[in-house]
């Protein structure tokens, strides 16, 4: 059994994660209400996941380092609406936490998946629960426990 992540697993991670975005973007867009039901928020998260990914399919290296440079950059230029940006700081967050690595265990994983909550909601203003936010939040905790 592997117990450690390379680039080239993490790359089929991040591709796998944004074909899974993209099949549940109308479930996404149901559950938001905040701060209006505007119907977007999925489609939002969905484009600036495939910016990403297009960052990412550009990368030629398999390194750690270079994935998570590319898809945090990636996802900050093409974020889309509210819920994209906080998407990409959630990305940000993450990837900088890999960049120091060639191989990611469970506790880097974790570490990363705390640091991208942490970037998401020190990014917001004012930020409220029940939203992505909450959710960035509890999968890090749940990961912690």
């Amino acid at each position: 059994m592997q117990k450690t992540i390379n680039g080239a697993m993490l790359k089929s991670m991040i591709l796998t994660s944004a074909k899974l975005l993209e099949i549940n973007r109308a479930n996404i867009e149901a559950l938001n209400v905040f701060p209006v039901p505007d119907g977007d928020t999925g489609t939002n998260m969905s484009l600036t996941f495939q910016s990403a990914i297009k960052e990412l399919l550009n990368c030629q290296s398999n390194k750690v380092e270079d994935i998570a440079e590319a898809v945090s950059k990636g996802a900050l230029r093409g974020a889309r609406g509210n819920s994209g940006v906080i998407l990409s700081q959630v990305l940000r967050g993450f990837c900088n936490t890999l960049k120091k690595t060639e191989e990611i265990d469970t506790k880097l994983f974790t570490q990363a998946l705390v640091s991208g909550a942490e970037i998401a909601y020190g990014a917001v203003s004012k930020p409220k629960e029940g939203t992505m936010l909450t959710v960035a939040r509890m999968v890090a905790e749940h990961a912690q426990s």
